[in-house]
């Protein structure tokens, strides 16, 4: 067995003729820029592309695959030299009955299973080129197609405000919108750990992932989790989800929930904390909120404590969080130690610090041992460093 570092929500941003396929994605986010920063400079084992079920990238994706840029694992997943990459795609649902805005994470084991579904999401999407639309088919009935397809179903950042199982307030259990058997795992968001998910019951069965959901190159691992696995395959992925065989999840990577964007409840107008159950913002005279993760958390939390172990969650620092520790800084990190996994897990600090400022060497260290001070996000913006 070994481990290997994974970032299953990755999006793109924009195809190979610089069409738009997730509007608010950067430009430079092209499947064969996201290939090539995730191997050579995050130091990523596997990734998850959740993106291509767009035809254009599709065709990108067949072209590398024609050219033996990429092969196709006969134990599902495309292989980039040593880079597993999942192909993926996120949609959005909204049911009749209220349901939604919900996303959720489809995967499959090859190019042949996303040009099946991609064939059947144009049947129910108005635009099959863009990433993250909505669907017009039940939760279920979009389960079904993605489990007759050998593919696997993940509901996306649960907790988050918008667009997500719990975030909205109006579903209380995920078995109004979802058949439970046919979720293969959840994924937690920026603003929640394992702690805070495990308060609610129906999801002690499930495996947590912990991914990027990145909108740019630089966003790539800023979560990820660490996978005990045979080899790097869709197969294999699949067992650790189920815990099979000794394939796990051994840890989870996240940002401190504080560092998350919606961790707190915070006024819709001014974004200062706001007391949910007062009647306006002590700060201005706003009487809307934007809830918080953790309040939101709190109303569902059922009580029952989860019996199975759960590998650790190890809360990380991304380094565009480090203040001072801009671009060129960070590329003299990478030049002289690879990837931003090196630099985050195992360089030391002595010879960090031969290569930048000791203050800002000093400051990953404290973020690896988890000793830096926050300061909580909501409302869409991120929590930052507090000031020393």
């Amino acid at each position: 067995m070994k481990k290997y570092y994974a970032d299953m929500h990755i999006h793109i941003g924009r195809t190979w003729a610089g069409k738009p396929v997730k509007i608010t994605g950067a430009k430079t986010l092209t499947f064969s820029n996201i290939i090539k920063h995730a191997r050579n400079e995050k130091g990523l084992d596997i990734i998850g592309i959740i993106d291509c079920h767009s035809p254009e990238v599709i065709a990108e994706i067949e072209q590398l695959l024609a050219k033996g840029t990429l092969i196709q694992s006969e134990e599902g997943g495309l292989q980039y030299g040593d880079l597993t990459i999942i192909p993926g795609s996120e949609l959005e649902i909204y049911d009749e009955h209220c349901h939604g805005p919900i996303h959720v994470l489809c995967y499959f084991p090859s190019m042949h299973a996303m040009k099946e579904f991609s064939s059947w999401l144009a049947q129910h999407l108005k635009n099959v080129q863009l990433s993250s639309q909505r669907i017009y088919a039940s939760g279920r009935e979009l389960q079904k197609e993605v489990k007759s397809l050998s593919g696997l179903f993940i509901p996306a950042h649960v907790f988050t405000p918008f667009k997500s199982m719990y975030g909205k307030g109006v579903v209380k259990s995920m078995t109004e919108v979802f058949d439970v058997e046919a979720i293969d795992a959840i994924e937690l968001g920026l603003s929640a750990n394992t702690a805070m998910a495990d308060l609610i019951s129906e999801l002690h069965p499930f495996t947590f992932l912990t991914n990027s959901d990145a909108h740019s190159l630089k966003k790539i691992a800023r979560e990820y989790q660490l996978i005990q696995l045979e080899k790097p395959t869709f197969k294999e992925f699949a067992k650790a989800l189920r815990n099979e065989d000794g394939r796990n999840v051994s840890a989870n990577y996240g940002l401190d929930p504080l560092l998350g964007k919606y961790h707190q409840t915070v006024c819709a107008k001014c974004l200062n904390s706001y007391d949910g159950h007062a009647a306006q913002c002590r700060y201005c005279d706003s009487k809307k909120c934007i809830k918080g993760v953790a309040e939101r958390i709190k109303e569902l939390e059922s009580g029952d404590r989860n019996a199975h172990k759960r590998p650790p969650y190890i809360h990380q620092v991304p380094l565009e969080f480090i203040p001072g520790l801009g671009p060129k800084m960070l590329e003299r990190l990478l030049n002289h130690f690879g990837t931003e996994m090196a630099i985050l897990h195992q360089v030391p600090y002595e010879s960090m610090k031969s290569v930048i400022p000791e203050s800002i060497a000093k400051q990953i260290i404290a973020a690896r041992e988890g000793k830096l001070k926050l300061d909580a996000g909501g409302g869409g913006k991120y929590g930052k460093i507090a000031k020393s």
